[in-house]
């Protein structure tokens, strides 16, 4: 055998050899990156939310006494206005004639009654006459006090510091007695949000219940407010029981006819709490049946849960999870039971179920 070939049959060898050794270990497969979240607890049922309409606590419709064409209308919408100032004015032609013209029969009635006091002690009239001339007297006297009255209501004036939210005439409309004129919101007992609920909400609230008021002209700011009035009997129109949600505070500037978004919390709801985990949490939902991932040391464990109900960013459950717990959010559909993770963020509070469980 030649050198050559015997170099070639050692290369073989060796080759063959080494193909015949232990295989190469398989890499072990990476954890998969998930964010997690810890269980929170809240109020036993979802916050009712409703729309209601900003507007000041004491708005006034102010109108004439007396009926007649309105000589002037002193502010416009928007104004400020101060307690006794004069807002608007009636003509008062018609009026003064009214009040002179109820003067003079009761100037009348006066002289007459006199003139039937001395006829009587000259005993010319009788004691029943005498009496229907003081009854006459009366009346008219009556009916001047009441002119007079009139006369003074021909002017409108404000009732207290405010602000003039409609102006519903003109000048030189003709006006019948009482037809509003002005209305006029009170500064003194601040803003309220009006609102009006079914009779299947107002059940469960009560005076001083939390809400929690969001305005579209202020979308960023949630304001803490109260329940400050429920009607006993719901408006004929609509079959809903209007309510009065009173701000706790007024970091911003309001204005009556803001469009606002109320969270209400029912004393009921808040007596007892559910565990809320975020909605990203929850996979493989079945009816009120669903299942989350429990985060335990570097594995998950697949829960089964039972659904109570869904907030807007959260859902509360009825069993399944202990509050503290850390549940999977981000990364929960690609997770088996007991599979191998990575946490690549945690959120220490649960969005969602902070406005609720913190009411």
């Amino acid at each position: 055998m030649t050198p050559v070939t015997s170099l070639a049959l050692i290369s073989l060898t060796t080759l063959l050899l080494a193909g015949c050794g232990p295989t190469t270990q398989e890499t072990a497969p990476k954890p998969t990156p998930v964010r997690v979240q810890p269980a929170t607890t809240g109020p036993a049922m979802p916050a009712i939310a409703t729309n209601g309409i900003v507007a000041t606590k004491d708005e006034m419709r102010l109108s004439f006494k007396v009926g007649g064409v309105i000589k002037s209308i002193r502010v416009q919408e928007g104004d400020e206005v101060k307690k006794g100032q004069t807002l608007a004015e009636i003509e008062l032609t018609e009026v003064n004639a009214q009040v002179e013209q109820v003067k003079q029969l009761a100037e009348k009635a006066h002289r007459d009654l006199e003139r039937g006091e001395r006829l009587y002690q000259d005993q010319v009239i009788s004691l029943e006459q005498l009496q229907d001339l003081r009854t006459q007297a009366a009346m008219s006297q009556a009916q001047l006090q009441s002119a007079q009255f009139n006369r003074g209501y021909a002017t409108i004036s404000a009732p207290g510091d405010g602000v003039v939210l409609r102006k519903l005439a003109q000048e030189r409309e003709v006006v019948p007695a009482g037809q509003p004129v002005l209305m006029v919101g009170g500064r003194q007992r601040g803003y309220v949000v009006r609102a009006a609920l079914s009779d299947r909400e107002v059940v469960q609230l009560k005076l001083g219940d939390p809400a929690q008021i969001r305005m579209d002209a202020y979308p960023q700011a949630a304001i803490s407010g109260t329940i400050a009035e429920i009607a006993g009997a719901a408006d004929e129109r609509t079959g809903l029981f209007p309510i009065e949600v009173r701000f706790d505070s007024v970091p911003v500037s309001l204005a009556s006819g803001l469009v606002a978004k109320l969270n209400l919390y029912p004393a009921s709801a808040r007596t007892h709490r559910l565990t809320y985990v975020p909605i990203a949490s929850v996979v493989e939902g079945d009816g009120d049946r669903a299942s989350v991932f429990i985060v335990s040391g570097d594995h998950v464990k697949r829960r089964p849960v039972r659904v109570a109900f869904i907030a807007p960013q959260s859902v509360a459950l009825a069993e399944g999870v202990q509050p503290g717990e850390r549940v999977v959010t981000d990364g929960a559909l690609y997770l088996q039971d007991n599979e191998r993770i990575e946490i690549v963020g945690e959120i220490t509070r649960v969005v969602g179920s902070l406005d609720v469980g913190s009411v």
